[in-house]
């Protein structure tokens, strides 16, 4: 649980240049698939080349961002995440100039190849990068980056139909010199960072494979991106629309892409669970599908259901990522190349796949084949979904990151415990001390536990802290508290979600361990008040929930 060490929350856009730098860099890069589409059907005409032709754009680019999601890590392990970053802005910079300069599809196909290598550099290190260089802690980086995804994925197809109204190499020159302004900002503002103290092996994200949730979650995002980018690299053409009209369609599309996937897809889970809401999720994007299979030559029938597509993409793409996190036995990073590396493949194979179904049979039926993809994620889906439950709903008890000390006042075993939960800031030292107060008043041992958080934004994953420093935020307490004649023990807890997901981790540990009380610090708009009191009723699932603790350190401040 990670938070700025003052009581009021610092603002998100009081950032410094390394931040803007990197930020404007990611709204470019989200702009990326959406300011193609609006031109593939020009495309298509201007180069006489054909749909499947054209849709290689696509596969060129996804395909190679796939096997290089594997060596990224690798990567940015030796040389950090600034030049790891700097190296993907300047492939991205110089094939998406040369695509604009391009006379033939095939050149601009090999050159979006080049594009996708910077791609996967940059996608892998963008957020990690403002994660480490933004003031106001983990949640302000993680509100700008959101604004960020919000705006590019939004802006990206109408700044493509505009361009692309002029020619359809407008699209390629404005990425190349966005991204060359975000490149110079880059080299100029953002400080190196420093390397991680251990380097990943290129094996891992392949190795990391055999475990099979990370398996069978990585071919559900198979089927699921299979559909996905069936629609996205085919529907612009039975619209018939130009390329102005088609940026406003998928201007649509984006807006509720971004709108879901930050904002609704978090408040559907904590309802209704990742796998129930994956599978309804997978079910519309299939009805969605064979809306467009069936009114294929009705254009006004296809511009809606992909507008409406976006509501299901958006969710889908957050709580597919949530789902392989939740089940990954591994470091997030390499997860997430894991996980990369297979949907990709499938997005990248599809637009190629759909556009030679449709020349050789009907253009209905790529879509078809496009639904019957998302109905096969769903029994993929179910053979893991005891996993994903399981790992959700914290199954197994969590065990201790440190060894319990040795209880100086032999406190009895049965005895229910006083819960501390303690964020990585000089102010948690003071709660642990009143919460040890407490518990050497009631004769109660004493628990220190640390949230790590893994947060979720759209299809990325990012972590504040390593596990080393998750742990040192209880260690320190552990060492102070030796002499203290209490029974105590620290713990690190996981969570996959926002910050309601760290809440409802320490509900369910505080109600498998039988705590009396859970002591917290008060943090105004903080997720403890808003969260943390109701979880606990709920988690205690009928038996007697434990006492929730607010210790307020500044309450005058508080007050005023």
């Amino acid at each position: 649980m990670s938070a700025p060490h003052g009581n009021a929350p610092a603002s998100p856009f009081k950032q410094p240049g390394a931040v803007w730098a990197v930020a404007f860099a990611c709204v470019i890069s989200f702009m990326g698939i959406g300011l193609v589409d609006p031109i593939l059907p020009a495309l298509a005409s201007g180069l006489h080349a054909s749909p499947s032709d054209v849709s290689l754009l696509f596969t060129s680019y996804l395909v190679v961002t796939a096997v290089a999601m594997l060596g990224v890590g690798w990567v940015s392990s030796r040389i950090g995440s600034k030049w790891t970053l700097v190296v993907g802005l300047v492939l991205i910079v110089v094939f998406a100039a040369l695509a604009g300069t391009s006379g033939t599809i095939g050149g601009i196909i090999g050159f979006r190849a080049g594009w996708g290598l910077g791609n996967a550099l940059f996608i892998a290190t963008s957020l990690a990068v403002i994660v480490a260089s933004a003031k106001g802690g983990f949640s302000g980086a993680i509100i700008l980056y959101e604004t960020a995804l919000g705006i590019g994925i939004a802006v990206g197809p109408l700044l493509g139909g505009e361009l692309g109204s002029i020619s359809w190499r407008g699209p390629f020159y404005g990425v190349a010199v966005l991204m060359g302004v975000a490149l110079i900002a880059t080299l100029l503002f953002v400080p190196r960072q420093p390397r991680p103290a251990q380097k990943t092996k290129l094996s891992a994200p392949l190795t990391a494979l055999r475990h099979r949730g990370l398996l069978t979650m990585g071919i559900m995002a198979l089927l699921y991106n299979w559909g996905f980018f069936t629609m996205l690299g085919y529907a612009p053409y039975p619209m018939k629309l130009g390329p102005h009209e088609l940026g406003l369609v998928f201007f649509g599309w984006g807006v509720l892409v971004a709108l879901f996937a930050v904002f609704f897809a978090p408040r559907l889970q904590r309802r209704f669970g990742t796998v129930a809401v994956l599978y309804a999720n997978m079910v519309g994007l299939a009805v969605v599908m064979a809306v467009i299979a069936l009114g294929v030559n009705q254009p006004g029938v296809v511009m809606v259901a992909v507008i409406v597509s976006g509501a299901f993409i958006g969710i889908n793409n957050t709580l597919t990522t949530q789902a392989v996190m939740l089940v990954a036995p591994v470091e997030r990073s390499v997860a997430s190349s894991s996980y990369g590396f297979i949907r990709f493949i499938g997005g990248g194979l599809a637009p190629f796949v759909a556009g030679k179904i449709a020349e050789a049979t009907a253009q209905s039926v790529a879509f078809w084949v496009g639904a019957a993809a998302f109905l096969l994620a769903v029994p993929v889906l179910a053979s893991g979904a005891r996993l994903v439950t399981a790992a959700e709903r914290g199954g197994e008890e969590p065990q201790p990151v440190l060894p319990a000390l040795e209880p100086l006042g032999a406190a009895p075993s049965n005895e229910r415990p006083i819960v501390v939960a303690v964020r990585a800031n000089p102010a948690a030292a003071e709660v642990v001390d009143r919460a040890a107060e407490l518990a050497s008043r009631v004769g109660a041992p004493l628990e220190v536990v640390h949230v790590r958080e893994t947060e979720i934004i759209e299809e990325l994953a990012v972590s504040p802290e390593t596990e080393d420093e998750a742990r040192a935020a209880v260690a320190g307490h552990m060492d102070r508290l030796a002499g203290a004649g209490l029974a105590v023990r620290g713990l690190v807890l996981h969570s996959v979600g926002d910050h309601a997901a760290s809440a409802e981790v320490i509900a369910r540990h505080a109600a498998q361990v039988g705590a009396r009380a859970v002591v917290v610090r008060k943090v105004p708009h903080g997720p403890v008040s808003r969260h943390l009191g109701p979880t606990l009723a709920a988690a205690a699932d009928g038996a007697a929930a434990p006492e929730l603790v607010v210790i307020d350190l500044e309450p005058e401040a508080s007050q005023a």
